[in-house]
């Protein structure tokens, strides 16, 4: 996602001097700018009047009733105003993200390609659920402005994955291909699925095939997950039709095997290694 890897500067700064406040976060040799404001803080950044100028932001919060969080990403011209709009007229967030550029180089259709492309990428990455009713407009800019905010775009992602938002992530991990071991179940009932382990959990590929059926002792939560990626379109036919992130390889293992199982023991490489003995460095 972000191309070659160099090492990078980040510099954080609290300015409520406390771990769950405002915070302010600035990457070397950038000229963009990024605030973290709680919703309970909004109110209190009236002061900071890097908010009153052009960006975009994105609202985070909890859905009460789907296993995803919600993300809703937007632009304008007077951030801080718009904010105080969402206080009122959407309750879902608990966190706003805001992304200037502190030599005031975002113009209009800057910020509108900005929050079409970050919407985009939201929708095909696929973790959120993503609040917006309608796709942003996406401009026409020149090519030379088209290229700038293509890199400031990369500078978004990769900053706010770093506050913890892994709204543009992709479930599969942007490094280097030879370094990625594939792990794979062959079972009974026609189970016969590729994985991955990543940073987040475990990642079953698109293709892979989950077991025809389930055994009378299959978890009840697992049962409930199964169902749930049928419903949703995620398992078609008894396959996989997209890569799916679980958050172990034992529940990757339930849903693909349809029986309890260590993922630890029944993930294996192409030359029979386990999981567990990859990890131990075994």
């Amino acid at each position: 996602m972000y191309g070659k890897k160099f090492g990078k500067t980040i510099k954080l700064f609290l300015l409520d001097g406390v771990p769950n406040g405002r915070m302010t976060c600035e990457l070397s040799n950038w000229t963009g700018k990024v605030y973290k404001i709680p919703r309970n803080k909004i109110k209190n950044s009236s002061d900071r009047s890097e908010l009153d100028g052009t960006g975009v932001y994105l609202l985070f919060g909890k859905s009460d009733d789907e296993n995803k969080s919600v993300v809703y990403i937007g632009e304008a011209e007077n951030i801080y105003k718009r904010l105080l709009q969402h206080l009122s007229e959407k309750d879902y967030w608990n966190e706003a993200v805001v992304f200037i550029s502190k030599d005031d180089n975002l113009n209009k259709a800057h910020i509108k390609y900005l929050e079409n492309r970050l919407h985009q990428s939201a929708i095909e990455v696929n973790r959120y659920n993503v609040k917006n009713a309608n796709t942003p407009t996406l401009p026409s800019i020149s090519e030379s402005d088209k290229a700038e905010m293509e890199e400031f775009l990369q500078n978004v992602k990769m900053l706010v994955n770093i506050l913890g938002f892994k709204a543009f992530e992709d479930i599969r991990e942007q490094s280097n291909e030879s370094n990625i071991i594939k792990l794979k179940i062959e079972a009974a009932r026609g189970a016969n699925a590729i994985g991955e382990q990543t940073s987040d959990g475990f990642v079953v590929l698109k293709g892979s095939k989950i077991a025809t059926s389930i055994t009378k002792s299959f978890p009840q939560g697992f049962k409930k997950l199964r169902d749930k990626l049928i419903l949703d379109g995620v398992i078609v036919e008894h396959k996989f039709i997209k890569d799916y992130l679980f958050s172990s390889p034992s529940a990757a293992a339930a849903i693909v095997m349809g029986r309890s199982a260590n993922g630890l023991t029944e993930w294996v490489t192409e030359d029979g290694r386990v999981l567990k003995s990859i990890e131990s460095g075994q």
